[in-house]
């Protein structure tokens, strides 16, 4: 605890003083439940990202390889002998004109 206050910047004199100031405002008996409360929160916190955490590996690991998909065949001569051919009348030529 004290390497992660002194990450904090905090030395002892104001960890007293923080500590004075909670008990001022919440009361000796009010103490342990905020204590109590405090690392109930951090446990639920704690196992929350340990869930998150273990489904994230799970869905990677279930996680099915990409499907491919089938190129589709070429239409063979008998399929194109069955569609229908169009319904555009072919051109009629135009009348010889003689001079």
């Amino acid at each position: 605890m004290n390497i992660m206050l002194g990450m904090l910047g905090l030395s002892g004199s104001e960890i007293f003083l923080i500590l004075a100031v909670v008990l001022i405002l919440f009361g000796a008996k009010k103490l342990p439940e905020l204590a109590r409360g405090l690392g109930q929160g951090i446990k639920e916190f704690k196992k929350a990202t340990s869930e998150v955490t273990s489904e994230m590996h799970n869905a990677m690991e279930d996680n099915p390889a990409p499907r491919r998909i089938a190129p589709t065949p070429a239409p063979t001569v008998e399929a194109e002998r069955a569609v229908p051919q169009s319904t555009v009348p072919a051109p009629t030529p135009a009348p010889s004109q003689k001079a």
